[in-house]
C-alpha cells in the first residue's frame, strides 16, 4: 500500500525546550495508527506538524508524498482538533454547510455528505438546533461530522472520542473501520486505552519519546503483558531505566 505519513528523525520544540525527539513513523493507505500518552506528552505538537501549522526543527514529514508545510494539502485532510472550533450562534446544519464550502466540497455534493456524515455520528435529528444549544459530547460529535465532510483520503483526529458515550464510541469506530478498508489513513490521538485496541498499529509517546510501537498484538507479545495499558506502563518503565542508565 501507499504510504500517507511518513515523519523520519524529527525533532521538534519551541527555543531550547525540546517537545519531540527522534521520532520515526511509517502510515499506509487503509492504516489506523493511534498516538497514545498522556495530556503533555508531544502528541498534539506531533498532529500539528504532520498537518503543517509547524515546521520540523529538523528531521522532515512528508504526507501524501508532499513535505510539510503545504498549503494545498489541508484540502486533502479531514481534521478535528481537540478544542471544537464552532460557530455557536448557527445551526449544526449551517456550521456543516459553511466548512463544506470552506474544504470546497460541491453545494450539489454537501447535502448528501452532510446527511451520512451525520447520521455516523448520530446527529441527523439535531441539525437545525443551534450548536449554543448542544452538549459537549454533541458538539465532539459535531466536529468529527465536519472532518467526514469532505471525504477526505487522510483523516487526523485529536482525541475524538472525549465525552461521546459508550455505544455512539462503537458506532464511529466501525465507520472508521469502514473508512480505513475503503483505503483512507486515520491517524488519531487518544489517552482511551479502549481506542488504543481498535487501531491497527499504535505509538506510544511519553515525554516526547516514542517509547513503543507496533500492532496491538506485537506489543501485548514483546511485553508479555494482558492489556494494552499495561504495556504503556512497562515501555514506559523501560525509558526510566534507560534514561537512569545513560
Amino acid at each position: 500500500m501507499a504510504t500517507t505519513i511518513q515523519v523520519t528523525d524529527l525533532n521538534q520544540g519551541y527555543g531550547k525546550t525540546t517537545v519531540l525527539s527522534d521520532i520515526n513513523l511509517t502510515v499506509t493507505a487503509g492504516e489506523i495508527l493511534a498516538l497514545i500518552g498522556p495530556s503533555g506528552a508531544g502528541k498534539t505538537t506531533l498532529v500539528s506538524t504532520i498537518m503543517g501549522m509547524l515546521r520540523p526543527k529538523s528531521g522532515t514529514v512528508r504526507v501524501l508524498d508532499t513535505a510539510v508545510p503545504n498549503r494545498a494539502l489541508l484540502a486533502k485532510i479531514g481534521y478535528m482538533a481537540q478544542t471544537d472550533a464552532l460557530y455557536t450562534t448557527l445551526t449544526a446544519r449551517e456550521n456543516l454547510h459553511f466548512f463544506g464550502t470552506m474544504m470546497g466540497v460541491p453545494r450539489a455534493q454537501q447535502d448528501q455528505q452532510m446527511a451520512h456524515a451525520a447520521a455516523v455520528v448520530n446527529l441527523d435529528h439535531d441539525l437545525d438546533k443551534a450548536v449554543a444549544d448542544y452538549s459537549g459530547g454533541m458538539k465532539r460529535r459535531l466536529s468529527l461530522a465536519i472532518a467526514l465532510l469532505a471525504d477526505p483520503p487522510l483523516l487526523i483526529l485529536d482525541e475524538p472520542t472525549v465525552g461521546i458515550d459508550p455505544e455512539l464510541r462503537q458506532q464511529i469506530w466501525q465507520e472508521l473501520h469502514r473508512l480505513a478498508d475503503a483505503g483512507k489513513t486515520i491517524l488519531l490521538t487518544t489517552h482511551v486505552m479502549e481506542d488504543a485496541e481498535e487501531a491497527d498499529e499504535l505509538m506510544m509517546i511519553r515525554g516526547g519519546v516514542a517509547i513503543a510501537q507496533g500492532t496491538p498484538a506485537k506489543l501485548l507479545a514483546e511485553y508479555q503483558v494482558p492489556t494494552i495499558e499495561d504495556v504503556f506502563l512497562k515501555a514506559g518503565r523501560v525509558q526510566d531505566a534507560h534514561t537512569r542508565n545513560d
